[in-house]
This record gives C-alpha cells, sequence and structure tokens, in this order.
C-alpha cells in the first residue's frame, strides 16, 4: 500500500496518490496532470480513478486532463452535478483499488457536495480519511462558499449541515484515523489550520475547537462563523471552471509561452489591453520594470494573490519573468483559472532594458533608513497587512490600508501626498505599490522588510501586541 501527499505550497494545497497491486486513484489533482500519470508509469500502475471531494473554489482542479490521458472515470460523492461524464457516488459507495477499498462519507457542510473517502486497509480496517475542506487540521472549512453559487442556502444553513456531517460521519471513526485534508495553514478555505499536514483523528478530537464533544449545534455554527473574511473574488468563477468545464492545460500552455521580442511585447501591450505582470523579486522589480506593470512575485503566496488582485480570470496577461521560469509562472496561472496569458518578453527585463525601451522604478528604503527621516518630520506611513495583522501589533502612527481590499484601501490615499508603505516582510507592500503606481499613484515608497525589519530596528514605536486569535 503506497499513500503519498502531494503538497504544494503556494496554494497550501494536498493532492493525493494512492497505489495498491498496480493500481491507483488521485485525489484532488492540480491542473498539471503530467507528475501523476508519470507517477503511475514508473511504479507500473494504472490510474483507475480521479476522485473529487468536491468542486473546489481556491484552484482550478486537474479531474478533466487526468481522466482524459488515463480514461479514469471521475468521481464526486451525492449532489454534485458537473457539466461533464462522472460518477455520482452514493453515500457508503465503494470503490475498490488493488487490494484497498475507499468509501464514501457524504458531508455537507463546507459545500452540499462535499465528500471525505475513507481508506480501508488489506483487511478492512480504517486507517486513513481524506477529507477534502471538510476537516483541516485545526480546523474546518468554511462555510460561507456555497453560498455564492446558491442562492437559497446561507453560511448558517451550510456550518449546521457541517455541524451535523462532523458529529455522524466523522467523530465515530476511530481514533487511530489518520486525516489527509486538502489544505493547510497558508489557505483561505478556513480561518485558522495548523501548519501540519496530517495528525490522527483522536487528536483531533482532543485538540480541534470544532470536534469538542460537549459542542452544541449553536456553538459551533456561531465559532465556525465568527471572523470570517470576505473569500477571495476569483473563488466563485474557480469553482464554476470545476463544475462545467475548461481548456486542456496543453493549449493554455503553448499559448502563455509564446517568446516575444521587446518591440512585440510592446505592441502587444498597446494593441490588447492585456495586464502586464512582472513576477520577479520585489527589490528586483523595483530597480527597474517595464512602465505600467504590477508586481506578484513568483516566490511568495503567488497564485491565491492572482486571484486576489486581477478581478477578472479571462484578462489577457502578458508576463515578464526570470528567464527559464515562464512554464512554471503560466501553470501556476492556470491553476486558479487565469488561462489568458499571450506571451511573455523574451530575454526578460534585460533585454527590454537593452533594447532602450523606457522603464520605471520604485524607490525602497531600509528600515534604519525610515527611523531617521521619522526623527526629523512627521510622515505618512501605510500598513498594508490584513486588518487582523495590524490590530495586532503595529507601527502607532500607521495607517491600515490592506492589499487584500485595495480599492477601498486607494480611496484613503492623496495622491499628491507622499507615503511609506510597508506590510510584513517586503512582498506584498510591493504589489500594493506597483498597482498604485499603474494607477497613477507615483509618491509611495517601499520599506524593505517590512514590519519584521522595523520592529528588529527597535527604533519605532510599537503598539501593545494583542494575539490574533483574540480578534477573530
Amino acid at each position: 500500500m503506497k499513500v503519498e501527499q502531494i503538497y504544494t505550497g503556494c496554494l497550501a494545497q494536498g493532492a493525493y496518490y494512492i497505489e495498491s497491486n498496480g493500481e491507483a486513484v488521485v485525489i484532488d489533482p492540480l491542473r498539471e496532470v503530467a507528475p501523476y500519470i508519470q507517477k503511475a508509469a514508473r511504479n507500473g500502475a494504472t490510474i483507475k480513478y480521479v476522485l473529487e471531494t468536491h468542486f473546489h473554489a481556491d484552484f482550478v482542479s486537474g479531474h478533466l486532463d487526468l481522466s482524459k490521458k488515463t480514461g479514469a472515470p471521475i468521481v464526486y460523492g451525492p449532489n454534485a452535478n458537473p457539466a461533464f461524464e462522472a460518477i455520482i457516488a452514493k453515500d457508503g459507495q465503494e470503490f475498490k483499488v488493488g487490494a484497498l477499498t475507499l468509501r464514501v462519507l457524504h458531508t455537507p457542510g463546507h459545500t452540499m457536495e462535499s465528500t471525505c473517502y475513507l481508506l480501508l486497509d488489506e483487511q478492512g480496517t480504517p486507517t486513513g480519511l481524506f477529507s477534502g475542506d471538510t476537516l483541516f487540521i485545526g480546523d474546518v472549512g468554511r462555510p460561507d462558499l456555497a453560498q455564492k453559487v446558491a442562492s437559497d442556502l446561507t453560511q448558517e444553513k451550510l456550518a449546521g449541515y457541517l455541524f451535523d456531517s462532523l458529529r455522524n460521519k466523522i467523530m465515530p471513526l476511530p481514533d487511530s484515523v489518520i486525516v489527509y485534508p486538502a489544505h493547510g495553514a497558508g489557505s483561505a478555505c478556513g480561518k485558522n489550520m495548523s501548519k501540519e499536514t496530517t495528525d490522527t483523528l483522536g487528536n483531533q478530537k482532543k485538540n480541534n475547537y470544532a470536534l469538542r464533544a460537549n459542542m452544541t449545534k449553536e456553538e459551533f455554527i456561531k465559532e465556525v462563523t465568527e471572523g470570517l473574511a470576505a473569500p477571495p473574488a476569483y473563488f466563485p468563477l474557480n469553482v464554476m471552471m470545476n463544475i462545467q468545464g475548461y481548456e486542456s492545460i496543453d493549449k493554455v500552455l503553448e499559448r502563455g509561452q509564446q517568446a516575444m521580442s521587446p518591440e512585440a511585447f510592446e505592441a502587444a501591450a498597446n494593441e490588447t489591453g492585456a495586464l502586464i505582470l512582472d513576477t520577479r523579486a520585489p527589490q528586483t522589480f523595483a530597480a527597474g520594470f517595464v512602465p505600467n506593470s504590477i508586481n506578484i512575485g513568483i516566490d511568495g503566496q503567488f497564485a491565491p494573490w492572482v486571484g486576489a488582485m486581477i478581478p477578472d480570470i479571462k484578462q489577457e496577461i502578458l508576463l515578464v519573468c526570470d528567464e527559464g521560469r515562464e512554464e512554471e509562472v503560466v501553470t501556476r496561472l492556470a491553476r486558479v483559472g487565469y488561462d489568458h496569458t499571450i506571451g511573455y518578453l523574451k530575454g526578460g527585463f534585460a533585454a527590454w532594458k537593452q533594447a532602450g525601451k523606457e522603464i520605471d522604478q520604485i524607490q525602497s528604503i531600509d528600515a534604519d533608513l525610515l527611523a531617521a527621516i521619522l526623527e526629523k518630520q512627521t510622515v505618512d506611513i501605510l500598513d498594508v497587512r490584513k486588518k487582523s495583522e495590524y490590530l495586532s501589533e503595529h507601527i502607532c502612527q500607521a495607517e491600515n490600508t490592506p492589499l487584500d481590499v485595495i480599492n477601498e484601501s486607494m480611496a484613503q490615499i492623496d495622491k499628491n501626498k507622499t507615503y511609506y508603505v510597508h506590510c510584513a516582510g517586503g512582498y506584498r507592500s510591493m504589489i500594493f505599490t506597483s498597482i498604485l503606481r499603474a494607477r497613477g499613484f507615483d509618491k509611495l515608497i517601499d520599506v524593505k522588510g517590512g514590519f519584521k525589519a522595523i520592529k528588529d530596528s527597535g527604533k519605532f514605536k510599537i503598539s501593545d501586541y494583542v494575539c490574533p486569535s483574540t480578534l477573530l
């Protein structure tokens, strides 16, 4: 028996490969499916089923491509109604994989089709629970997403269904069962997930707030719905792609990897209305970039921030990347449904500069220099972290203008004033500054290293610390 978690840090997402006696299943695959096919081929195994725990909101699944390339049928739980051929399993239905069995446990709440798969070993003993977004380590799935696609649902109704699912289907299972969730810390599908990506169900019964034995349904609904931030705007769009289908990843990659000379790139930017997305590191971007580019670094929480900052998943995109990373960027965009990359700048920014094209820059200073400026004059400081981060601890004179609600934050900013902008470590502040720069705000100065560098310097008056958990 082989059970492998294939974890993708950018999305904080776990897909699963399970194999026994030459047969395999893949649970919640990512958009790029070649690694699963290659893994099975190396092991001399055949992928028998593609199992989906629900219609995902935070990423576009690879179920269609994987099924097409392997012939393996797609399986969803009860209530699913996809626009393509799939097995809609019944609660309790079992699927054989070699000597193993996967039993369908319908667990509505996160979504109405949400389903867990209980793994039974060769002896029929329950050993693993692939819990999707129903149960995380330290948390449960947020119950407010399905209401975006079904008007008759409310988050309170969904939370009530989730309570029943956890109590009736999951908590009665043996404590020894290993929980394999679809996400870990950093995902927007829950609010307080652990950094651990597996645990025993017994430990979760002891430590997960949502599994308290003496918890009433009313208490559960209140605690699960309290403190939920608004989900990213792209979530419902990804759900619909997962339900209705999408273009093959092969075609997306072919279109996105069109190499363009600086002249062709400039012409495309002027003629198509494409957004120029620069995925280099924040400080590299600040030193020089194609005018009107926005920076979302590939080495940070790339895909979620793309989804949050680019409202239209059909937006045409032109890329400026580190050389050799073009395919990676196109792939990671496609993971969250951004399939309309139309090409990249051949030779990267260096080629643009060498061609004598116009460039732009963003001033970036360190925390020590900001402290020195503050000694001489009063300045305006923008803290673009989330509201909860700001309330937890911040520079006393800083104003909170969160990146995740940038359009609201922008309304607070005067184009004629100079602002010093920081986040936690420097990643989000460059996203914020680059977007506003493209919109005509040219008096924003980035603070390198963000709040960590500011606090570590010991040169700023910082508010008293408040534990973030008490802010929920």
